[in-house]
Formats: structure tokens, C-alpha cells, sequence
């Protein structure tokens, strides 16, 4: 039997942060049907002694070249730059995996952009587990999602939610709850740190009927989710604990997430839905 031929993709990441660094590095050391064509950094000028190592360094680009030189973007970048990296991507029938899943809630248009011209968006399942039995729990009727999200103070610092309020997050000695509400209004609030739940109701009952709670806790080191689905199909729960990554907003299980997705796509086995 003749061995299937796999086209080689060319690969773009937006972003070098603890994410981008991760997934650059496994393509460099390999993923069958990719290649790594070009990165898109913040400050082109600063040393990036990462690049130097690798065995094919990629073309350093501005975002707006990015498209013009690969198949598909990971986008690893802050939540305002959505736009400019994935538009062009999937304008043009391309693919772009998105890490920031809760810019999609305010720029939706770009699904159906993607739907017009043949591309796609992908969001990896990141920092959570169960998006498999969600997605699932979708295709009949869901009752109610709610997920509690804990997290360490300084992974909470900075959110637009926490200035408007003027929460004193440094001050706080207990866990403390500072946010409760839709994922829509979540991912608003704390663009940078409830992805998670942005892509929990994307996954399933929609980002105005999941429930969000947001906690900040003093005695936490980890980024901590617990999620309660009830539906036709099943009732279900899941928790997690991630370990941050070198940004505390961020979990490390997030980059292996994304270059586990990328190994699927031209795998000769895929588990999972």
C-alpha cells in the first residue's frame, strides 16, 4: 500500500512569550507535516539568543507580513492584536490557532470570515481539561455550566476589572471572591487571565449562559479551575491545577496544549473528539 504523502504546512507564531517560545521549539525539533517559516516579536531588535539556537532559524516579520509567509499562525501575542494576526489568515482560507479565546467574543465577525473564505480557528483546549466531553454534552441540551476559577494575586494584577474596581489585590491575607458573572463579561474583565472560560462556552453553552467566578487567593502558587457541566447527556465535573509559567497569567500545560494540537493534524491516529 503506497504511503500516504503529507504536504509540508509552513508554521507562524505571533508571539515569543513562555507560550510562542515552547511552540517554536518543538517545531524546530520537529512535527511531521510542519515546518517553521516565521515568528512576529514585539521588539525585533532585542537579542533573541532562542532563535540562534535552533537548526533552521525562521524569518522575523512584522505581524501584518506574517500571512504572506505561512499556512497556518499560532497566535501566542496579547488579546488587543487578535485581529491583526488572525484576519488575514483565514480571509485567505488559511488556519489560525488562537490561544486568546476571549478576544473572539468581541470579534466574532472574524468566525464568520472564516466560514466565508474556507479557513479556520482553531483554539486548543489549553489550561482546562473535558472540552472533548463538552463539545460533546453540545450536540444534545445543557442545563448549566458554571466554573469557579482561582488564581495567585499577582496572576490577577493589571486586569481591566480589578483597576475599574479598584480592587487591592495586594492587600488581600484570604481567598477572596472579586468577579461574578457571564464568561462574556469575564472575558471582558480579565482579558489576560479567563481564556478558560472563553473557551468553555465556546466549546459548549455559550459565553452569556456559562457562569464564571472569579477568586483571588494569597495562599495559591497555581491557577486553579473547577468546572460543574449539567446536561441531557450527563452531569460532570473537572478541576484543575496548573503551574504557571514564567507569566504567572499563563499556565505551562497551555504550550503543550497547542503543540499537541498541531501534532493531530497530520497524525495517523487522533484520539479525541
Amino acid at each position: 500500500m503506497a504511503r500516504r504523502e503529507v504536504k509540508m504546512q509552513r508554521v507562524a507564531i505571533a508571539g515569543l512569550g513562555p507560550i510562542g517560545l515552547k511552540v517554536m521549539q518543538a517545531l524546530d525539533q520537529g512535527i511531521a507535516g510542519l515546518t517553521l517559516a516565521a515568528v512576529a516579536v514585539g521588539n525585533p531588535s532585542r537579542p533573541r539568543p532562542e532563535l540562534e539556537r535552533l537548526a533552521r532559524k525562521p524569518a522575523i516579520l512584522p505581524v501584518a507580513e506574517l500571512e504572506g509567509a505561512a499556512d497556518i499562525v499560532v497566535e501566542c501575542a496579547p488579546a488587543a492584536i487578535l485581529r491583526g494576526i488572525v484576519e488575514p489568515f483565514v480571509a485567505r482560507g488559511k488556519m489560525a490557532v488562537v490561544l486568546s479565546a476571549g478576544a473572539l467574543l468581541t470579534n466574532w465577525d472574524l468566525v464568520e470570515t472564516a466560514k466565508q473564505n474556507g479557513g479556520q480557528i482553531a483554539v486548543p483546549t489549553g489550561a482546562l481539561i473535558g472540552l472533548d466531553a463538552m463539545t460533546a454534552a453540545a450536540e444534545g441540551e445543557i442545563r448549566s455550566v458554571r466554573m469557579i476559577t482561582r488564581k495567585p494575586v499577582k496572576g490577577l494584577l493589571g486586569a481591566p476589572y480589578v483597576v475599574e474596581h479598584k480592587i487591592d489585590l495586594e492587600s488581600l491575607r484570604e481567598a477572596t471572591k472579586i468577579f461574578e458573572g457571564t464568561a462574556r463579561e469575564g472575558a471582558k474583565g480579565f482579558p489576560a487571565n479567563v481564556n478558560v472560560a472563553a473557551a468553555l462556552a465556546l466549546a459548549g453553552f455559550g459565553p452569556d449562559k456559562t457562569m464564571l467566578e472569579i477568586w483571588a487567593d494569597p495562599a495559591l502558587d497555581r491557577n486553579n479551575h473547577a468546572i460543574e457541566v449539567d446536561a441531557d447527556s450527563a452531569r460532570f465535573s473537572m478541576a484543575i491545577a496548573n503551574v504557571p509559567s514564567e507569566n504567572p497569567k499563563t499556565g505551562r500545560i497551555t504550550a503543550l496544549s497547542v503543540i499537541a494540537l498541531l501534532r493531530k493534524l497530520n497524525a495517523p491516529l487522533r484520539v479525541g473528539t
